[in-house]
């Protein structure tokens, strides 16, 4: 297919070569044995390859929306080599992909009409939420743009203390008060204090726990409201934070978050050190929500604007 012709940016693309490595190397170990012996794709390789696919943390509902479009070719064309599976994969991964993840390289894209252009980050603690957060503000201040943090998820001292860190490294303001305190009412002096200082973007760390779906909907929701009295409509993204090495874990995570509040982007981190890869093309297909950010490394430049036809060459590149 064309669309895999592209040239890719070298750096960025062996960073996420080198990140997906482990990935990859526990799917093509587990196809290779699904298709040993057999020339021809048949029942007990889609069979076989549901498996594969399942165990490589695709999701259940993904591996057979898979499956039923590789049986159709199968049907259509009479016979296809096993040869010809990882072509057949690969342009299906892509298709899925491509139908919720539509806005390809926007990530760091802000609208020139939303000023400040305001960001919520939401995700339980252990996920990489503030690590995330320090390296979008990075990514944006290199772009010249005026950066605030708000922390907001007021209910560990480490979470503040943490944010704080990453902002003296970045060097941008953060807005910030004692642990405890009304995770709403930093988040309206966050964006009094953008407004004042001109900020082109603010990004506000929330809710770092599962507690309670209720407790955890009225939290965000009142966070939402007091923003809206300082800028409207805000906020713009309500970007959600998942740990790609809990695989399945991620899955029950967005669903509980997507039914808290409206999640509008995904960041999948940690990438790099897990078989676990195959989440992101999962998570993106269930819950329909563009994969904004992923995250292949620990330095401050491996979180990358997730691009479809990168992470399928990376995944599919033998």
């Amino acid at each position: 297919m064309s669309l895999f012709k592209k040239i890719f940016s070298s750096q960025k693309k062996e960073t996420l070569d080198k990140g997906l490595e482990k990935t990859k190397t526990n799917f093509f170990s587990k196809l290779g044995k699904a298709v040993a012996g057999k020339s021809k794709v048949d029942d007990d390789v889609l069979d076989n390859l549901e498996e594969v696919l399942v165990s490589s943390d695709v999701g259940v509902d993904t591996t057979l929306k898979i499956i039923t479009r590789i049986e159709a070719r199968v049907a259509r064309d009479k016979y296809v080599g096993t040869d010809e599976l990882n072509g057949i994969l690969r342009e299906e991964i892509a298709g899925l992909l491509s139908e919720t993840n539509q806005s390809e390289n926007s990530g760091l894209n802000i609208p020139g009409d939303k000023k400040p252009y305001v960001i919520m980050v939401v995700g339980v603690n252990g996920v990489g939420k503030t690590t995330t957060i320090g390296k979008l503000a990075y990514q944006y201040k290199k772009q010249g743009l005026k950066v605030v943090l708000g922390a907001a998820d007021t209910f560990r001292a480490a979470a503040i203390d943490q944010l704080q860190v990453w902002a003296d490294r970045v060097g941008v303001p953060i807005v910030k008060q004692q642990m405890g305190s009304d995770p709403a009412s930093v988040a309206f002096d966050t964006l009094s204090s953008a407004l004042t200082q001109d900020a082109d973007v603010v990004i506000i760390d929330t809710a770092g726990r599962l507690h309670n779906k209720v407790n955890l909907m009225n939290e965000l929701t009142k966070v939402k409201r007091v923003m809206q009295k300082v800028v409207e409509n805000t906020p713009h993204e309500v970007l959600l934070v998942l740990d790609g090495s809990t695989g399945q874990n991620a899955f029950e995570q967005a669903k509980q978050f997507t039914k808290a509040t409206e999640v509008t982007a995904l960041a999948i981190t940690k990438l790099d050190g897990t078989a676990k890869g195959g989440v992101v093309i999962g998570i993106s297909d269930q819950f329909k929500i563009p994969v904004k950010y992923i995250g292949v490394g620990e330095g401050i430049e491996d979180l990358q604007v997730f691009n479809k036809y990168e992470f399928v060459d990376s995944f599919f590149k033998i």
